[in-house]
């Protein structure tokens, strides 16, 4: 082929590569692989279409479509595995929902005074969303309700639109709980031998491909972070001691060694035996089914340190998942019980007002509400009240990159706004509505579960169909609500995103930082010398909870750069560049917990220089991330004996350092 042949076609590719869509955006759209939740499916269809059947039986279609609004809040919170969770993540947001609307029913048609006070409300529930995840639904659904109550009449008095709010709430609550009597303990059991079954992956791939090993590991943190906050969860509200939870905490505390052994077991770069992580998996059996008999185990002669970990975790453990008491020392004295509520809700407060990621995302949602109400109030907009519903369900960072959320629900209520079409142009308003209802809100979980441009979708001809029996706009509800959300749209992108300082000095090369000073500690704390027995077996448990806590930090900065990742640049850019050193201190820690292990089994114990050198190493890493917008590899020279217990812990902080040190 002639060079201008092959220039020609080069060029074509390289428009073509142009032309295409961005990376962020294709992810998307393109739909997850989870399973649709088909109780939730079934759930969703009977909670919305009830009430308006029962509504159009009493010939009160209005209050049929409120309670269904409120069934509607209920079936999207309706996310947590165990019913205890899942009471809180329903009936908690509702009564922040009840609140909201009717605040908003009070300031209706007051003009620049519904302006005020829907951006305190903003203010308000941008703060709140910071303290946790039930909190987080709670300040959603008080600023989504209070805009609607601001924006449509309501029934009077002021407080019948709470209450049918409410109840549409607490009829979804209704139904999630008909199971709860058989299958009241299933989440949390299965939460614990998810543990299992995972860490039983885990040490199968000990000693192949690293990746794989990684990303197993990365499993195993992610099951044991969501069973102790299922199984503490519900301890905290359990009054007295529980044997059966006490039992679930044994058998979860006790996966702590086998999970410290794996890296060491990795590390050996040879396979386990087999009959290791099958006997784990019998395990996740056994805790799964409540066995209570005598373990039979198996298992190789250990021959090496790490082995002999492996081996003696896996005995004992197989010792408690079998126990029908609790380990009385494995429990209470180890974790300690929950502070009461009023304790604890006073903490949340506190830490929420001093916090400056608080403040600061409570400002930027309450600066696109206050400029949302603003326009429709010096503009007139038809339907107003969408374009604040667009900002506040687009607005939530802790949901994901505010960019591509604008996009992909401009995308979604695009697609949501055909079926909805169809639905108000050729479906008559009346009983028909029943069977229409019962088909669109089984796909909110459907949809749900693939994707937030699908979940849109999903919702879009819901709340339509809703707003229509409302206020009987029909086919007329289609332009104005695409208007709306298309102008939502760009105030969040021009205020929340464009004109905001942090969209572009990114926080992410801090946190991380911050995890590399934990890891410092980590490593500090694992090879502090100890005096005598009871110092040893302080020195352990601190060890234990300081590596619990930096493996959710880990899993946290994860979860935070996947998301930056899907920012465009320069946002996505950096967090590309930094994304090795989140795996390359994974791999510190790891080793270090690897060490550790090995020393415990015999090894020799490093000298204090040794640790001291890698701790300094460490920080001067910390102080090389906060320091560079962008990482340039050096070259870093090893020191030490290679045979020492920390030597595989020198070689990743080596690799880290190469891909971290700014440039001179």
């Amino acid at each position: 082929m002639s060079t201008e042949g092959t220039e020609h076609i080069a060029s074509r590719r390289a428009r073509h590569h142009s032309l295409a869509p961005p990376a962020w955006l294709l992810s998307g759209l393109k739909p997850a692989s989870a399973p649709i939740p088909w109780a939730a499916v079934a759930r969703a269809s009977i909670a919305l279409a009830t009430p308006l059947a029962v509504g159009f039986a009493l010939d009160e279609p209005e209050y049929g479509a409120l309670v269904s609004m409120g069934a509607l809040s209920g079936v999207i919170g309706d996310t947590a595995d165990a019913y205890r969770m899942r009471i809180l993540n329903i009936a908690v947001p509702q009564l922040f929902g009840a609140v909201g609307i009717a605040l908003g029913t009070l300031v209706f048609g007051h003009g620049w005074l519904a302006v005020g006070a829907l951006t305190l409300v903003a203010l308000l529930s941008g703060m709140i969303s910071s303290i946790g995840t039930v909190a987080s639904a709670s300040g959603l659904l008080l600023l989504l309700t209070a805009v609607v109550g601001a924006g449509l009449p309501m029934p009077r008095p002021w407080w019948t639109a709470p209450l049918l709010l409410g109840a549409g709430g607490l009829f979804v609550l209704a139904l999630t709980l008909l199971g709860w009597p058989l299958r009241g303990r299933q989440p949390e059991r299965a939460a614990v031998a998810a543990t299992y079954r995972a860490l039983a992956d885990a040490l199968e791939a000990a000693g192949g491909p690293g990746a794989t090993f990684d990303e197993r590991r990365q499993r195993v943190t992610q099951t044991l972070n969501q069973a102790y906050d299922l199984v503490l969860g519900r301890r905290a509200r359990v009054h007295g001691r529980s044997p059966a939870l006490v039992r679930m905490l044994a058998q979860l505390n006790v996966v702590i060694p086998l999970v410290e052994a794996a890296p060491a077991a990795h590390l050996r770069r040879r396979p386990l035996p087999p009959e290791i992580p099958a006997a784990v998996r019998e395990l996740a059996t056994a805790v799964e089914e409540g066995r209570t008999r005598t373990p039979v185990l198996d298992l190789p002669e250990p021959h090496t340190p790490a082995e002999r970990a492996v081996d003696a975790a896996l005995r004992h453990a197989a010792n408690i998942v079998h126990k029908p008491e609790p380990d009385p020392f494995n429990v209470d004295d180890r974790l300690g019980r929950p502070a009461a509520l009023r304790v604890r809700a006073r903490r949340a407060v506190r830490d929420m007002m001093l916090s400056g990621a608080s403040w600061r995302y409570g400002l930027r949602l309450a600066l696109c509400i206050g400029l949302a109400q603003s326009l429709v109030s010096l503009i007139e907009v038809e339907r107003s009240y969408w374009v604040a519903l667009t900002v506040t369900f687009v607005l939530k960072p802790d949901f994901g990159s505010v960019f591509s959320r604008a996009v992909l629900r401009a995308l979604g209520t695009a697609a949501g706004l055909v079926i909805a079409a169809a639905v108000l142009a050729e479906v008559p308003r009346g009983w028909w509505d029943v069977p229409v209802m019962m088909v669109l809100a089984a796909l909110i979980p459907a949809f749900s579960a693939k994707g937030y441009a699908f979940q849109t979708a999903a919702i879009t001809p819901v709340i339509l169909l809703l707003s229509d029996l409302l206020n009987h706009s029909g086919f007329d509800l289609i332009r104005p609500r695409l208007l709306d959300s298309l102008i939502g749209c760009a105030i969040t992108l021009i205020a929340g995103y464009l004109l905001w300082p942090e969209s572009w000095h990114t926080r992410i090369g801090d946190r991380l930082a911050d995890t590399v000073d934990d890891a410092a500690r980590y490593v500090e704390r694992a090879f502090a010398p100890v005096a005598d027995e009871a110092a040893l077996r302080v020195a352990r448990q601190s060890r234990l909870q300081a590596r619990r806590r930096i493996y959710r930090d880990l899993s946290g900065v994860r979860s935070e750069f996947q998301r930056a990742l899907t920012e465009p640049p320069p946002t996505g850019t950096r967090a590309a560049a930094w994304w090795p050193l989140v795996v390359a201190v994974e791999r510190i820690v790891d080793a270090t917990t690897a060490a550790r292990v090995r020393v415990n089994h015999g090894a020799v114990p490093p000298a204090a220089s040794e640790v001291e050198w890698i701790t300094r190493q460490l920080r001067s890493l910390a102080e090389g991330v906060r320091s560079s917008t962008t990482p340039v590899r050096v070259e870093v020279t090893l020191e030490a004996d290679e045979s020492s217990v920390l030597s595989p812990v020198r070689q990743e902080v080596a690799a880290a350092r190469a891909i971290t040190q700014p440039s001179p």
